[in-house]
């Protein structure tokens, strides 16, 4: 073999591996860049996964917020009609002390705590009923007065038992009924 053979096969075995070695290095790159573009995938989709559920729960958390806060207005809004209903009923009851009826509603809840507490009864009411009251009281102890809004409250002769009829705690009695129907939760208002 001659040297220029010789030579000529070193520089052809030199090519090769120069061609190879760059095939090797064009392969490592793409696969580099593939890997790379891989990841900027899967991070772009943990990053959209990640903002997409801190949306949902954004918007969860605003959505029972408002639901909160419509449950408040509707209750307040129920309050609101009780508390009128309740001073409605205030007047039209103070306005019915004035009537002729009264006196016969008086009568009437006086038998009532007489059939119920025994006689005799010590009697509260309005001043303005005094008369009234000491009428049915009969003789004996003069009635007292309680600052109500009308009606009567009725004590046994021992002062254990007391029965109260005044339009105070049937009112009361009510305005309590009324505001467990605007707490309700199916309460139509």
């Amino acid at each position: 073999m001659s040297l220029d053979r010789l030579v000529e096969e070193v520089r052809a075995r030199s090519r090769a591996e120069v061609k190879a070695e760059k095939a090797r290095t064009l392969e490592a790159s793409r696969q580099v860049v593939a890997e790379r573009d891989a990841e900027l995938r899967r991070l772009a989709e943990e990053a959209a996964s990640a903002v997409a559920a801190e949306a949902g729960r954004i918007r969860s958390a605003e959505v029972a917020k408002a639901r909160g806060e419509g449950r408040k207005l509707v209750f307040e809004a129920r309050k609101r009609t009780a508390d009128r209903a309740i001073a409605d009923a205030r007047e039209r009851l103070e306005a019915y002390t004035g009537s002729k009826e009264y006196a016969d509603l008086l009568e009437r809840l006086y038998e009532h705590a007489v059939a119920r507490l025994g006689k005799p009864v010590r009697l509260l009411g309005r001043p303005e009923d005094a008369a009234l009251l000491k009428g049915l009281q009969g003789k004996g102890s003069a009635p007292g007065t309680a600052p109500i809004l009308g009606g009567l409250i009725a004590e046994s002769a021992d002062g254990n038992r007391r029965l109260d009829l005044s339009f105070d705690e049937l009112l009361r009695r009510r305005e309590d009924d009324l505001l467990a129907l605007a707490r309700a939760p199916g309460a139509s208002g």
